[in-house]
């Protein structure tokens, strides 16, 4: 008889239920169910919003760059060898296409949100935005490299004077962080290409990518009055 019993499939509760023992449940046995593997209740686990580690990044270059600013504010204050740079007028055409991927990065953003009919062709249409995004991006990055490369021909390098080497060192900086904001909308695009896209995902990098742009700009506005 034991070896009978040895052989019959073990049953366990079903999570959250409750055993009840009267007549009219059977002893609770309805809310028994067959023992699961394991890997069944992998897809079904939710992880945490990406905004909390966006939020992290986004302090910590916080305080990069404000080590940095202050710095430059206090080596200008303290030197007889600071000479003003003349910033390159490609910068500002930076900064509008900066502003313009923002905008076509939030398009896309309410696009994919908004609507809650035609799902495919809407998907479709923020893609685009999204690559928009993506494009205008690298064109700023180009648009950077161009700028280093006009003061490099005027003879304006990184060990030239300091000033020049704040420049040079915050420029790049940025530009590194933009190429972080980059991979990660080539990410997102890829997500939803595959149809996996999490909303929280989209704004997280919608968060970062404000913020880089917003780091442009006072970036911008630090060169032109310090630098």
């Amino acid at each position: 008889m034991a070896k009978l019993l040895d052989g019959l499939p073990t049953l366990e509760k079903s999570p959250g239920a409750r055993e009840r023992t009267d007549d009219t449940d059977h002893g609770g046995w309805h809310h028994m169910i067959p023992t699961e593997p394991e890997g069944r209740w992998v897809g079904d686990y939710s992880p945490p919003p990406a905004s909390t580690a966006i939020w992290v990044v986004i302090a910590a270059i916080t305080m990069t760059f404000a080590a940095l600013s202050s710095a430059l504010i206090v080596r200008q204050g303290s030197s007889l060898d600071w000479q003003h740079l003349s910033l390159p007028r490609i910068l500002y055409l930076n900064t509008a296409i900066l502003f313009l991927s923002s905008i076509a990065l939030e398009i896309g953003r309410y696009r994919l949100t908004a609507f809650k009919t035609a799902l495919e062709r809407q998907t479709v249409r923020t893609g685009n935005w999204l690559r928009v995004t993506l494009f205008l991006g690298l064109v700023f990055v180009a648009g950077q490299w161009a700028a280093w490369m006009q003061l490099r021909s005027h003879g304006v390098y990184l060990a030239t004077n300091p000033n020049s080497s704040f420049f040079y060192v915050l420029t790049v900086a940025h530009a590194l962080h933009i190429f972080g904001g980059l991979c990660g909308l080539a990410y997102v695009i890829h997500k939803l290409k595959r149809g996996r896209l999490r909303k929280s995902t989209l704004d997280a990098a919608s968060r970062y990518w404000h913020f880089v742009d917003l780091l442009w700009i006072y970036l911008l506005i630090l060169l032109w009055v310090k630098v």
